[in-house]
């Protein structure tokens, strides 16, 4: 593949009066992961909805593989199929099995066999360890179970596009690594991720690039040894002294 997965062209958006993103030019390489970080009301949430299409931009061009998706004769659903979500919140469907909310998708919008998105489905939930929960419902899972569920949903479809949003924020803090280490193990598999995350140390860890978000602008954006030993700016400084090791 030639050019980034995703790129972000001057993208803005107001509500109302008050502009949360201002200016926005980012590319995502295939493979890479991109750490969105920055305080509470920097715009990171809103530009991970931007990018799935479920916030209008007020201005600018989202690319994904190339094409403008933020065109607004593009078939939305048909540009979401190729983007795998998952919110802070899990979103599991409460009246569905765990199978049947990892191949909802897969049958309905993605039209493959029931016996292929299920046989797909199993793979992937034997791999995060909850395959023998497949009958029940979500609400018989733990916190980090149905969060881990939520990311196979999101990658069941081999999503060109990965995007999480503070998907550790609504957990026990004992929860949190085994979410996280499933994020570690999407990357070594060669996923394509851009989230959002208050987790500096994960942050550190799994990104390739990590983006400081200030007032609905990219402050700074680098490696994490860059940001974290050596920033440029002094806001990114100051952000991130409490984290610096």
């Amino acid at each position: 593949m030639s050019g980034p997965v995703l790129s972000l062209r001057n993208i803005r958006k107001d509500f109302g009066e008050h502009r949360v993103l201002d200016g926005i030019d980012l590319d995502v390489k295939e493979h890479e992961v991109v750490v969105l970080i920055g305080a509470s009301g920097s715009g990171k949430s809103t530009l991970l909805r931007c990018v799935n299409l479920l916030e209008r931009i007020d201005d600018g061009q989202i690319f994904l593989q190339g094409e403008d998706i933020s065109d607004p004769r593009v078939d939305k659903d048909k540009a979401r199929a190729r983007i795998g979500v998952v919110f802070q919140s899990f979103n599991l469907f409460p009246h569905l099995s765990v199978l049947r909310n990892v191949t909802l998708a897969l049958t309905d919008v993605h039209h493959i066999p029931k016996e292929e998105a299920e046989a797909r489905a199993m793979t992937l939930l034997e791999r995060i360890g909850v395959a023998s929960k497949a009958h029940v419902y979500p609400d018989r899972l733990s916190g980090g179970q149905q969060q881990r569920v939520a990311i196979v949903r999101a990658i069941a479809a081999n999503p060109e596009l990965l995007l999480l949003d503070e998907i550790t924020s609504a957990l026990d803090p004992n929860l949190v690594g085994e979410v996280l280490d499933l994020v570690l193990d999407l990357k070594r598999g060669g996923s394509t991720i851009v989230m959002a995350t208050h987790e500096m140390d994960f942050a550190r860890q799994a990104a390739d690039t990590i983006v400081y978000l200030n007032h609905g602008r990219i402050e700074e954006a680098g490696t994490p040894e860059k940001l974290f030993n050596n920033p440029d700016s002094e806001q990114t400084a100051a952000f991130l002294s409490r984290y610096r090791k």
